[in-house]
Protein backbone atom coordinates (compact mmCIF):
# COMPACT_ATOMS: atom_id res chain seq x y z
CA UNK A 1 0.00 0.00 0.00
CA UNK A 2 3.09 2.19 0.26
CA UNK A 3 4.42 3.68 -2.72
CA UNK A 4 7.61 5.35 -1.35
CA UNK A 5 9.66 3.88 0.88
CA UNK A 6 11.88 1.07 1.82
CA UNK A 7 12.36 1.63 5.70
CA UNK A 8 10.92 -0.60 8.33
CA UNK A 9 9.24 -0.09 11.47
CA UNK A 10 11.50 -1.38 13.76
CA UNK A 11 14.42 1.23 11.89
CA UNK A 12 12.09 4.24 12.10
CA UNK A 13 11.09 3.83 15.60
CA UNK A 14 14.66 3.63 16.53
CA UNK A 15 15.24 6.92 14.35
CA UNK A 16 12.44 8.47 15.72
CA UNK A 17 12.79 8.28 19.37
CA UNK A 18 16.20 10.09 19.13
CA UNK A 19 14.73 12.57 17.29
CA UNK A 20 11.37 12.89 19.54
CA UNK A 21 14.15 12.80 22.80
CA UNK A 22 16.75 15.46 21.41
CA UNK A 23 14.22 18.05 19.66
CA UNK A 24 12.03 18.92 23.01
CA UNK A 25 15.59 18.38 24.75
CA UNK A 26 16.64 21.33 22.52
CA UNK A 27 13.27 23.80 22.63
CA UNK A 28 13.26 22.49 26.62
CA UNK A 29 9.67 22.20 25.88
CA UNK A 30 7.40 20.47 24.10
CA UNK A 31 5.58 16.28 24.97
CA UNK A 32 8.11 13.50 24.76
CA UNK A 33 5.69 10.68 27.54
CA UNK A 34 3.04 10.91 24.55
CA UNK A 35 5.15 10.75 21.52
CA UNK A 36 7.24 7.82 22.51
CA UNK A 37 3.99 6.03 23.64
CA UNK A 38 2.92 6.42 19.78
CA UNK A 39 6.29 6.06 17.99
CA UNK A 40 5.46 2.40 17.24
CA UNK A 41 2.49 2.39 15.96
CA UNK A 42 3.06 6.24 13.57
CA UNK A 43 6.07 3.89 12.29
CA UNK A 44 4.13 1.00 11.30
CA UNK A 45 1.36 3.43 9.82
CA UNK A 46 4.02 5.28 7.73
CA UNK A 47 5.72 2.31 6.47
CA UNK A 48 3.00 -0.15 6.08
CA UNK A 49 -0.28 1.28 6.09
CA UNK A 50 -0.88 4.52 5.05
CA UNK A 51 -1.21 5.08 0.75
CA UNK A 52 0.64 8.40 0.45
CA UNK A 53 3.17 9.85 -1.34
CA UNK A 54 5.95 12.74 0.61
CA UNK A 55 6.66 14.19 -3.39
CA UNK A 56 3.04 14.86 -3.77
CA UNK A 57 1.38 16.15 -0.30
CA UNK A 58 -1.49 17.54 -1.52
CA UNK A 59 -2.48 14.00 -3.81
CA UNK A 60 -6.03 13.84 -3.84
CA UNK A 61 -6.51 10.19 -3.30
CA UNK A 62 -4.29 10.26 -0.15
CA UNK A 63 -5.21 8.46 3.22
CA UNK A 64 -5.34 11.35 5.62
CA UNK A 65 -3.64 10.78 8.98
CA UNK A 66 -4.67 13.37 11.80
CA UNK A 67 -3.45 13.61 14.95
CA UNK A 68 -6.59 14.19 17.34
CA UNK A 69 -3.83 14.13 20.08
CA UNK A 70 -2.23 17.52 18.49
CA UNK A 71 0.46 18.21 21.42
CA UNK A 72 2.34 15.40 20.44
CA UNK A 73 3.66 16.61 17.61
CA UNK A 74 7.21 15.50 18.23
CA UNK A 75 6.46 12.16 17.02
CA UNK A 76 4.55 13.27 13.85
CA UNK A 77 7.22 15.48 12.67
CA UNK A 78 9.91 13.63 13.02
CA UNK A 79 7.81 10.54 11.31
CA UNK A 80 7.45 13.25 8.51
CA UNK A 81 11.22 13.92 8.28
CA UNK A 82 12.22 10.13 7.95
CA UNK A 83 9.62 9.89 5.26
CA UNK A 84 10.80 12.41 3.22
CA UNK A 85 8.58 15.17 3.84
CA UNK A 86 10.89 17.70 4.82
CA UNK A 87 14.46 17.62 5.84
CA UNK A 88 15.44 15.92 8.47
CA UNK A 89 17.29 18.95 9.53
CA UNK A 90 14.41 21.20 10.26
CA UNK A 91 13.26 18.71 13.34
CA UNK A 92 16.03 21.30 15.47
CA UNK A 93 14.14 24.34 14.40
CA UNK A 94 11.68 22.98 16.13
CA UNK A 95 9.26 25.30 18.69
CA UNK A 96 11.92 27.57 17.66
CA UNK A 97 11.13 31.04 16.57
CA UNK A 98 10.08 31.22 13.08
CA UNK A 99 9.81 27.42 12.68
CA UNK A 100 7.31 25.79 10.77
CA UNK A 101 7.42 23.30 13.20
CA UNK A 102 4.92 24.44 15.62
CA UNK A 103 4.55 23.04 19.51
CA UNK A 104 0.78 21.81 17.99
CA UNK A 105 0.21 20.92 14.56
CA UNK A 106 -0.88 23.52 12.46
CA UNK A 107 -2.42 22.57 8.58
CA UNK A 108 0.23 21.99 5.90
CA UNK A 109 3.08 23.05 8.38
CA UNK A 110 5.47 21.32 7.56
CA UNK A 111 3.74 19.29 4.24
CA UNK A 112 1.84 16.16 5.45
CA UNK A 113 0.17 18.04 8.87
CA UNK A 114 -3.56 17.06 7.99
CA UNK A 115 -5.28 18.85 10.86
CA UNK A 116 -4.49 22.13 13.06
CA UNK A 117 -5.07 20.70 16.70
CA UNK A 118 -4.49 22.20 19.94
CA UNK A 119 -7.48 21.66 22.61
CA UNK A 120 -7.47 17.68 22.70
CA UNK A 121 -10.69 15.90 21.35
CA UNK A 122 -11.40 17.76 18.12
CA UNK A 123 -9.95 14.80 15.88
CA UNK A 124 -12.45 12.66 15.53
CA UNK A 125 -14.90 15.27 13.93
CA UNK A 126 -12.18 16.77 11.68
CA UNK A 127 -11.72 13.30 10.42
CA UNK A 128 -15.68 12.55 10.29
CA UNK A 129 -15.92 15.60 8.06
CA UNK A 130 -13.32 14.16 5.82
CA UNK A 131 -14.84 11.00 5.39
CA UNK A 132 -17.99 12.30 4.34
CA UNK A 133 -16.47 14.90 1.86
CA UNK A 134 -14.67 11.87 0.31
CA UNK A 135 -17.50 9.77 0.27
CA UNK A 136 -20.00 12.78 -0.73
CA UNK A 137 -17.13 13.04 -3.81
CA UNK A 138 -16.81 9.80 -4.57
CA UNK A 139 -13.28 9.17 -3.39
CA UNK A 140 -11.85 6.19 -2.14
CA UNK A 141 -8.82 6.60 0.66
CA UNK A 142 -8.98 6.23 4.70
CA UNK A 143 -9.14 8.27 7.52
CA UNK A 144 -6.97 7.47 10.40
CA UNK A 145 -7.21 9.36 13.46
CA UNK A 146 -4.81 8.99 16.43
CA UNK A 147 -6.17 9.78 19.38
CA UNK A 148 -4.97 9.91 23.35
CA UNK A 149 -6.90 8.38 26.39
CA UNK A 150 -7.15 11.41 28.74
CA UNK A 151 -8.56 12.60 25.35
CA UNK A 152 -11.47 10.67 25.88
CA UNK A 153 -12.58 12.75 28.54
CA UNK A 154 -13.83 15.17 26.27
CA UNK A 155 -17.66 15.27 24.95
CA UNK A 156 -16.83 15.97 21.28
CA UNK A 157 -15.10 12.55 21.08
CA UNK A 158 -18.02 10.60 21.41
CA UNK A 159 -20.47 13.15 19.53
CA UNK A 160 -18.46 12.42 16.75
CA UNK A 161 -18.21 8.88 17.56
CA UNK A 162 -21.73 8.39 17.44
CA UNK A 163 -22.10 10.52 14.25
CA UNK A 164 -20.06 8.17 12.18
CA UNK A 165 -21.81 5.35 13.43
CA UNK A 166 -25.27 7.32 12.36
CA UNK A 167 -23.63 7.86 8.76
CA UNK A 168 -22.35 3.84 8.67
CA UNK A 169 -18.86 5.13 7.24
CA UNK A 170 -16.22 2.89 6.38
CA UNK A 171 -12.76 3.35 5.83
CA UNK A 172 -12.47 6.05 9.00
CA UNK A 173 -10.23 4.18 11.97
CA UNK A 174 -9.98 5.32 15.47
CA UNK A 175 -6.85 4.70 17.08
CA UNK A 176 -6.63 4.52 21.22
CA UNK A 177 -3.09 4.93 22.27
CA UNK A 178 -3.89 3.73 25.55
CA UNK A 179 -1.03 4.64 27.80
CA UNK A 180 -2.83 5.24 31.16
CA UNK A 181 -1.23 8.62 31.59
CA UNK A 182 -2.57 12.12 30.78
CA UNK A 183 -1.63 16.07 31.94
CA UNK A 184 -1.53 15.70 35.43
CA UNK A 185 -1.69 12.17 36.45
CA UNK A 186 -2.72 8.23 35.81
CA UNK A 187 -6.17 8.29 34.00
CA UNK A 188 -7.56 6.19 36.36
CA UNK A 189 -7.23 8.71 38.93
CA UNK A 190 -8.58 11.55 36.80
CA UNK A 191 -11.76 10.39 35.27
CA UNK A 192 -12.18 6.83 34.80
CA UNK A 193 -12.86 5.87 31.07
CA UNK A 194 -13.00 2.00 30.83
CA UNK A 195 -14.71 -0.18 29.24
CA UNK A 196 -13.21 1.81 26.53
CA UNK A 197 -13.58 -0.82 23.79
CA UNK A 198 -17.39 -1.29 25.36
CA UNK A 199 -18.16 2.48 24.95
CA UNK A 200 -16.93 2.44 20.96
CA UNK A 201 -19.26 -0.61 20.62
CA UNK A 202 -22.16 1.07 21.90
CA UNK A 203 -21.75 3.51 19.47
CA UNK A 204 -21.53 1.20 16.85
CA UNK A 205 -18.20 0.57 16.29
CA UNK A 206 -16.32 -2.56 15.60
CA UNK A 207 -13.55 -2.75 17.98
CA UNK A 208 -10.14 -4.37 18.43
CA UNK A 209 -8.50 -3.75 22.04
CA UNK A 210 -5.72 -4.70 23.75
CA UNK A 211 -3.63 -5.02 21.29
CA UNK A 212 0.40 -4.80 22.23
CA UNK A 213 1.06 -1.09 20.69
CA UNK A 214 4.90 -1.60 21.02
CA UNK A 215 5.34 -4.66 19.45
CA UNK A 216 5.45 -4.53 15.83
CA UNK A 217 4.26 -7.59 14.20
CA UNK A 218 0.74 -6.96 16.23
CA UNK A 219 0.16 -3.61 15.49
CA UNK A 220 0.45 -4.06 12.02
CA UNK A 221 -2.14 -7.17 11.89
CA UNK A 222 -4.29 -4.85 13.98
CA UNK A 223 -3.92 -1.85 11.67
CA UNK A 224 -3.84 -4.04 8.32
CA UNK A 225 -7.21 -5.57 10.09
CA UNK A 226 -8.88 -2.21 10.36
CA UNK A 227 -7.83 -0.82 7.14
CA UNK A 228 -9.75 -4.00 5.89
CA UNK A 229 -12.91 -3.60 7.69
CA UNK A 230 -15.86 -3.05 6.07
CA UNK A 231 -19.54 -2.66 7.10
CA UNK A 232 -18.94 0.51 9.39
CA UNK A 233 -16.53 2.22 11.36
CA UNK A 234 -13.09 0.37 13.23
CA UNK A 235 -11.74 1.18 16.43
CA UNK A 236 -8.44 0.44 17.71
CA UNK A 237 -7.50 0.15 21.56
CA UNK A 238 -3.70 0.11 21.92
CA UNK A 239 -2.07 -0.60 25.38
CA UNK A 240 1.26 1.62 25.53
CA UNK A 241 3.46 2.79 27.58
CA UNK A 242 4.00 6.28 28.24
CA UNK A 243 7.86 7.55 27.61
CA UNK A 244 8.35 4.05 25.83
CA UNK A 245 12.07 3.47 25.33
CA UNK A 246 13.78 5.57 27.97
CA UNK A 247 13.57 4.08 31.46
CA UNK A 248 13.02 7.75 33.20
CA UNK A 249 10.38 8.17 31.19
CA UNK A 250 8.09 5.31 31.34
CA UNK A 251 5.41 5.56 33.08
CA UNK A 252 5.96 8.50 34.59
CA UNK A 253 3.45 11.32 34.56
CA UNK A 254 6.36 14.05 35.27
CA UNK A 255 7.61 13.77 31.51
CA UNK A 256 4.19 14.49 29.90
CA UNK A 257 5.11 18.04 29.10
CA UNK A 258 8.23 18.09 30.40
CA UNK A 259 11.88 18.25 29.08
CA UNK A 260 15.02 16.19 29.98
CA UNK A 261 18.21 17.94 31.68
CA UNK A 262 21.43 17.53 30.12
CA UNK A 263 22.09 14.22 32.73
CA UNK A 264 18.50 12.76 31.53
CA UNK A 265 19.15 13.35 27.64
CA UNK A 266 22.04 11.74 28.14
CA UNK A 267 20.94 9.01 29.56
CA UNK A 268 17.90 8.93 27.17
CA UNK A 269 20.17 8.61 24.05
CA UNK A 270 22.59 5.87 25.40
CA UNK A 271 19.52 4.13 26.53
CA UNK A 272 17.89 5.02 22.51
CA UNK A 273 21.57 4.03 20.97
CA UNK A 274 22.57 7.53 20.24
CA UNK A 275 25.00 9.30 21.50
CA UNK A 276 25.18 10.29 25.40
Amino acid sequence: MVTHTQLDPLTLSERVRRHVVTMVYEAQSGHIGGSLSATDIMSVLYTRILRVDPQRPDWADRDRFILSKGHCTPVQYATLAEMGYFPVEELRTFRKKGTRLQGHSILGKPPGVENSAGALGMGLSFGLGIALGRDFRGQDFHVYVLMGDGEQNEGQVWEAAMAVANYNLERIVAIVDRNHIQNDDFTANQMAIDPIDEKYRAFGWTVRSGIDGHNLKDVEEALTWARDHRGGPACLVFETVKGKGVSIFENNPGFHGAAPNAEQYAQAMRELGGEG
